[in-house]
Protein backbone atom coordinates (compact mmCIF):
# COMPACT_ATOMS: atom_id res chain seq x y z
CA UNK A 1 0.00 0.00 0.00
CA UNK A 2 1.52 3.31 -1.12
CA UNK A 3 0.68 6.82 0.02
CA UNK A 4 1.33 10.11 -1.72
CA UNK A 5 3.79 12.22 0.32
CA UNK A 6 1.73 15.39 -0.16
CA UNK A 7 -1.36 13.59 1.11
CA UNK A 8 0.60 12.50 4.19
CA UNK A 9 1.78 16.09 4.78
CA UNK A 10 -1.80 17.33 4.47
CA UNK A 11 -3.06 14.70 6.90
CA UNK A 12 -0.39 15.64 9.47
CA UNK A 13 -1.29 19.33 9.19
CA UNK A 14 -4.97 18.51 9.68
CA UNK A 15 -4.24 16.38 12.76
CA UNK A 16 -1.89 19.04 14.17
CA UNK A 17 -4.37 21.88 13.58
CA UNK A 18 -7.47 19.84 14.45
CA UNK A 19 -9.16 21.28 11.37
CA UNK A 20 -9.39 20.36 7.69
CA UNK A 21 -9.71 24.06 6.83
CA UNK A 22 -6.52 24.97 8.70
CA UNK A 23 -4.66 22.01 7.24
CA UNK A 24 -5.74 23.02 3.75
CA UNK A 25 -4.51 26.57 4.40
CA UNK A 26 -1.05 25.32 5.42
CA UNK A 27 -0.82 23.28 2.22
CA UNK A 28 -2.18 26.17 0.10
CA UNK A 29 -5.17 24.08 -0.95
CA UNK A 30 -8.86 24.89 -1.18
CA UNK A 31 -11.15 23.27 1.37
CA UNK A 32 -12.95 21.08 -1.23
CA UNK A 33 -9.60 19.87 -2.60
CA UNK A 34 -8.28 19.04 0.89
CA UNK A 35 -11.52 17.22 1.82
CA UNK A 36 -11.32 15.18 -1.37
CA UNK A 37 -7.72 14.16 -0.59
CA UNK A 38 -8.71 13.04 2.93
CA UNK A 39 -11.57 10.95 1.55
CA UNK A 40 -9.12 9.42 -0.94
CA UNK A 41 -6.73 8.57 1.92
CA UNK A 42 -9.53 6.91 3.88
CA UNK A 43 -10.65 4.96 0.81
CA UNK A 44 -7.05 3.90 0.19
CA UNK A 45 -6.63 2.81 3.83
CA UNK A 46 -10.06 1.13 3.94
CA UNK A 47 -10.83 2.68 7.34
CA UNK A 48 -11.95 6.03 8.75
CA UNK A 49 -9.01 8.22 9.73
CA UNK A 50 -10.78 11.28 11.16
CA UNK A 51 -13.70 11.86 13.50
CA UNK A 52 -15.51 14.97 12.25
CA UNK A 53 -17.33 17.26 14.66
CA UNK A 54 -18.71 20.79 14.86
CA UNK A 55 -15.49 22.04 16.52
CA UNK A 56 -13.11 20.36 14.11
CA UNK A 57 -11.63 16.92 13.62
CA UNK A 58 -9.59 14.45 15.60
CA UNK A 59 -7.88 11.25 14.46
CA UNK A 60 -9.33 7.80 14.93
CA UNK A 61 -7.01 5.12 16.36
CA UNK A 62 -6.14 4.23 12.74
CA UNK A 63 -5.58 7.93 12.01
CA UNK A 64 -3.25 8.25 15.01
CA UNK A 65 -1.22 5.29 13.77
CA UNK A 66 -1.08 6.75 10.26
CA UNK A 67 0.05 10.12 11.61
CA UNK A 68 2.83 8.54 13.64
CA UNK A 69 4.18 6.57 10.69
CA UNK A 70 3.69 9.55 8.33
CA UNK A 71 5.99 11.66 10.52
CA UNK A 72 8.62 8.93 10.37
CA UNK A 73 8.32 8.57 6.58
CA UNK A 74 8.52 12.34 5.99
CA UNK A 75 11.50 12.72 8.36
CA UNK A 76 13.38 9.96 6.55
CA UNK A 77 12.50 11.46 3.18
CA UNK A 78 13.85 14.84 4.26
CA UNK A 79 17.12 13.28 5.43
CA UNK A 80 17.43 11.37 2.16
CA UNK A 81 16.84 14.48 0.06
CA UNK A 82 19.39 16.41 2.11
CA UNK A 83 22.02 13.69 1.71
CA UNK A 84 21.54 13.48 -2.06
CA UNK A 85 21.46 17.27 -2.42
CA UNK A 86 24.98 17.49 -0.98
CA UNK A 87 26.19 15.63 -4.10
CA UNK A 88 24.11 17.35 -6.76
CA UNK A 89 24.62 20.87 -5.39
CA UNK A 90 27.16 22.71 -7.55
CA UNK A 91 30.35 22.77 -5.43
CA UNK A 92 32.02 26.07 -4.65
CA UNK A 93 35.35 26.66 -6.36
CA UNK A 94 38.20 25.34 -4.20
CA UNK A 95 40.47 27.69 -2.32
CA UNK A 96 43.89 27.96 -3.97
CA UNK A 97 46.90 27.65 -1.62
CA UNK A 98 50.49 27.95 -2.88
CA UNK A 99 53.63 27.18 -0.89
CA UNK A 100 57.30 26.31 -1.33
CA UNK A 101 58.70 22.82 -0.95
CA UNK A 102 59.62 23.33 2.69
CA UNK A 103 56.13 24.39 3.73
CA UNK A 104 54.54 21.65 1.63
CA UNK A 105 56.39 18.98 3.61
CA UNK A 106 54.86 19.41 7.09
CA UNK A 107 53.26 22.83 7.57
CA UNK A 108 50.68 22.72 4.78
CA UNK A 109 49.66 19.05 5.26
CA UNK A 110 49.14 19.62 8.98
CA UNK A 111 46.97 22.67 8.31
CA UNK A 112 44.99 20.90 5.59
CA UNK A 113 44.22 17.89 7.78
CA UNK A 114 42.63 20.01 10.49
CA UNK A 115 40.90 22.40 8.05
CA UNK A 116 39.37 19.76 5.77
CA UNK A 117 38.12 17.74 8.73
CA UNK A 118 36.44 20.79 10.24
CA UNK A 119 35.02 22.11 6.93
CA UNK A 120 33.77 19.21 4.77
CA UNK A 121 32.01 21.56 2.32
CA UNK A 122 35.15 23.55 1.43
CA UNK A 123 37.79 22.14 -0.91
CA UNK A 124 41.41 23.30 -1.19
CA UNK A 125 43.87 22.99 -4.07
CA UNK A 126 47.41 23.12 -2.67
CA UNK A 127 50.40 23.34 -5.02
CA UNK A 128 54.16 23.80 -4.67
CA UNK A 129 55.35 27.15 -5.94
CA UNK A 130 58.41 29.36 -5.53
CA UNK A 131 57.99 32.69 -3.76
CA UNK A 132 58.21 34.82 -6.93
CA UNK A 133 55.62 32.70 -8.71
CA UNK A 134 53.35 32.64 -5.67
CA UNK A 135 53.42 36.44 -5.37
CA UNK A 136 52.62 36.88 -9.04
CA UNK A 137 49.63 34.52 -8.86
CA UNK A 138 48.36 36.13 -5.67
CA UNK A 139 48.64 39.60 -7.23
CA UNK A 140 46.91 38.40 -10.43
CA UNK A 141 44.00 36.91 -8.51
CA UNK A 142 44.93 33.33 -9.39
CA UNK A 143 45.39 32.19 -5.78
CA UNK A 144 43.88 32.96 -2.39
CA UNK A 145 46.72 32.29 0.07
CA UNK A 146 50.44 31.65 -0.18
CA UNK A 147 53.34 30.71 2.09
CA UNK A 148 56.44 32.62 0.96
CA UNK A 149 59.97 33.30 2.22
CA UNK A 150 60.73 36.60 3.88
CA UNK A 151 64.01 37.30 2.07
CA UNK A 152 62.39 36.80 -1.35
CA UNK A 153 59.16 38.70 -0.74
CA UNK A 154 59.11 41.69 -3.06
CA UNK A 155 57.34 45.04 -3.20
CA UNK A 156 54.14 43.57 -4.54
CA UNK A 157 51.52 45.36 -2.44
CA UNK A 158 50.22 42.10 -0.96
CA UNK A 159 49.12 41.77 2.63
CA UNK A 160 51.60 39.61 4.53
CA UNK A 161 52.14 38.48 8.10
CA UNK A 162 54.82 36.45 9.95
CA UNK A 163 54.07 32.74 10.01
CA UNK A 164 57.01 30.74 11.36
CA UNK A 165 60.71 29.88 11.35
CA UNK A 166 62.09 28.04 8.32
CA UNK A 167 65.84 28.15 9.01
CA UNK A 168 68.10 25.58 7.35
CA UNK A 169 70.25 23.03 9.16
CA UNK A 170 72.63 20.22 8.23
CA UNK A 171 71.55 16.72 9.21
CA UNK A 172 73.27 13.34 9.21
CA UNK A 173 73.17 9.87 10.71
CA UNK A 174 72.98 9.70 14.50
CA UNK A 175 76.50 9.12 15.87
CA UNK A 176 77.99 9.93 12.46
CA UNK A 177 80.41 12.63 11.32
CA UNK A 178 78.24 15.40 12.77
CA UNK A 179 78.27 13.93 16.28
CA UNK A 180 79.53 16.51 18.77
CA UNK A 181 79.14 19.38 16.30
CA UNK A 182 76.62 22.15 16.91
CA UNK A 183 77.23 24.28 13.82
CA UNK A 184 79.19 24.32 10.58
CA UNK A 185 79.35 26.21 7.29
CA UNK A 186 77.98 24.99 4.01
CA UNK A 187 81.54 24.68 2.66
CA UNK A 188 82.42 22.35 5.55
CA UNK A 189 79.31 20.27 4.88
CA UNK A 190 80.20 20.09 1.18
CA UNK A 191 83.49 18.39 2.05
CA UNK A 192 81.41 15.28 2.70
CA UNK A 193 79.09 13.38 0.34
CA UNK A 194 75.61 14.89 0.31
CA UNK A 195 72.13 13.80 -0.61
CA UNK A 196 69.93 16.50 -2.08
CA UNK A 197 66.73 17.46 -3.83
CA UNK A 198 66.26 17.45 -7.59
CA UNK A 199 67.54 20.50 -9.45
CA UNK A 200 64.03 21.77 -10.20
CA UNK A 201 62.90 21.80 -6.55
CA UNK A 202 62.19 25.20 -5.02
CA UNK A 203 64.46 24.55 -2.00
CA UNK A 204 67.40 23.40 -4.13
CA UNK A 205 67.01 26.48 -6.35
CA UNK A 206 66.86 28.76 -3.32
CA UNK A 207 70.08 27.31 -1.83
CA UNK A 208 72.01 27.51 -5.11
CA UNK A 209 70.91 31.11 -5.67
CA UNK A 210 72.33 32.13 -2.30
CA UNK A 211 75.55 30.15 -2.77
CA UNK A 212 76.27 32.15 -5.91
CA UNK A 213 78.94 31.50 -8.54
CA UNK A 214 81.63 30.58 -6.00
CA UNK A 215 79.72 27.67 -4.51
CA UNK A 216 81.89 24.73 -3.45
CA UNK A 217 81.86 21.63 -5.60
CA UNK A 218 79.37 19.13 -4.20
CA UNK A 219 79.16 15.38 -4.61
CA UNK A 220 75.53 14.37 -4.51
CA UNK A 221 75.26 10.65 -3.95
CA UNK A 222 71.66 10.90 -5.08
CA UNK A 223 68.91 13.45 -5.56
CA UNK A 224 65.22 12.91 -4.83
CA UNK A 225 61.98 14.80 -5.28
CA UNK A 226 60.57 14.43 -1.78
CA UNK A 227 61.88 16.20 1.32
CA UNK A 228 60.78 13.36 3.58
CA UNK A 229 62.74 10.84 1.52
CA UNK A 230 65.78 13.14 1.67
CA UNK A 231 65.64 13.28 5.49
CA UNK A 232 65.29 9.49 5.68
CA UNK A 233 68.35 9.03 3.45
CA UNK A 234 70.43 11.36 5.61
CA UNK A 235 69.27 9.60 8.79
CA UNK A 236 70.27 6.25 7.26
CA UNK A 237 73.81 7.49 6.59
CA UNK A 238 73.60 7.92 2.81
CA UNK A 239 75.06 11.42 3.13
CA UNK A 240 74.60 14.79 4.81
CA UNK A 241 71.64 16.96 3.78
CA UNK A 242 70.65 20.60 4.10
CA UNK A 243 66.99 20.85 5.09
CA UNK A 244 64.62 23.20 6.94
CA UNK A 245 64.70 22.50 10.68
CA UNK A 246 60.92 22.40 10.94
CA UNK A 247 60.78 19.66 8.29
CA UNK A 248 62.49 17.24 10.69
CA UNK A 249 60.31 14.85 12.65
CA UNK A 250 61.47 15.35 16.29
CA UNK A 251 61.01 11.63 16.88
CA UNK A 252 63.57 10.76 14.20
CA UNK A 253 67.06 9.86 15.42
CA UNK A 254 69.70 11.94 13.61
CA UNK A 255 72.36 14.62 14.16
CA UNK A 256 71.31 18.23 13.58
CA UNK A 257 73.78 21.11 13.19
CA UNK A 258 73.12 24.80 12.65
CA UNK A 259 74.13 26.12 9.24
CA UNK A 260 76.23 29.20 9.98
CA UNK A 261 75.51 31.24 6.83
CA UNK A 262 73.26 34.26 7.31
CA UNK A 263 71.09 33.18 4.40
CA UNK A 264 70.26 29.97 6.25
CA UNK A 265 68.19 31.94 8.78
CA UNK A 266 64.90 32.50 7.05
CA UNK A 267 61.21 32.73 7.90
CA UNK A 268 57.86 31.96 6.32
CA UNK A 269 55.29 34.67 5.65
CA UNK A 270 51.59 34.15 5.06
CA UNK A 271 50.54 36.12 1.97
CA UNK A 272 46.98 37.00 0.98
CA UNK A 273 45.69 37.22 -2.58
CA UNK A 274 43.56 39.96 -4.10
CA UNK A 275 40.63 37.73 -5.06
CA UNK A 276 37.14 38.43 -3.78
CA UNK A 277 37.47 35.26 -1.71
CA UNK A 278 40.55 36.61 0.09
CA UNK A 279 38.18 38.28 2.54
CA UNK A 280 35.87 35.27 2.82
CA UNK A 281 35.30 33.37 6.03
CA UNK A 282 36.69 30.19 4.45
CA UNK A 283 39.97 31.89 3.49
CA UNK A 284 40.34 33.47 6.92
CA UNK A 285 39.69 30.09 8.55
CA UNK A 286 42.29 28.34 6.38
CA UNK A 287 44.77 31.07 7.32
CA UNK A 288 44.08 30.41 11.00
CA UNK A 289 44.75 26.70 10.53
CA UNK A 290 48.08 27.58 8.88
CA UNK A 291 48.98 29.80 11.86
CA UNK A 292 48.16 27.02 14.31
CA UNK A 293 50.20 24.51 12.31
CA UNK A 294 53.16 26.90 12.30
CA UNK A 295 52.90 27.33 16.08
CA UNK A 296 52.85 23.59 16.77
CA UNK A 297 56.62 23.21 16.54
CA UNK A 298 58.46 21.11 19.15
CA UNK A 299 59.61 22.96 22.25
CA UNK A 300 63.29 22.78 21.27
CA UNK A 301 62.48 25.25 18.53
CA UNK A 302 61.03 27.81 20.92
CA UNK A 303 63.93 30.21 20.39
CA UNK A 304 63.09 30.46 16.72
CA UNK A 305 59.47 31.15 17.54
CA UNK A 306 60.41 33.78 20.11
CA UNK A 307 62.69 35.69 17.75
CA UNK A 308 60.24 35.41 14.90
CA UNK A 309 57.39 36.68 17.04
CA UNK A 310 59.09 40.10 17.10
CA UNK A 311 58.86 40.48 13.34
CA UNK A 312 56.32 43.21 12.50
CA UNK A 313 53.21 42.69 10.45
CA UNK A 314 53.80 44.37 7.11
CA UNK A 315 52.73 44.74 3.52
CA UNK A 316 55.39 43.61 1.12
Amino acid sequence: MRYDLDDLRLFLHIVTEGSITAGAHRMHLSLPSASARVRSLEHHAGVALLIRGRRGVRPTPAGTTLARHARDVLDRTARLESAVASYIRPPAAPLILLAGGSAMHRLVPQALISFLRAHPDTDVTASESRTSQTERKLADGEADLGVVLDDEAGSCGLRMEPLGDDSLVVIGQAGGILAGRTALTYREAAEHPLVGLDADSSLRGWIEKHLGPHAPAVRHRTTVTDLGVLISLAAAGAGLAVVPRRAIDPRQSLEVCELQERWARRHHLLAWGVTDRSTSTATATLAEHLRKAAQSEPSDRSAHRKNFGRLPFHDC
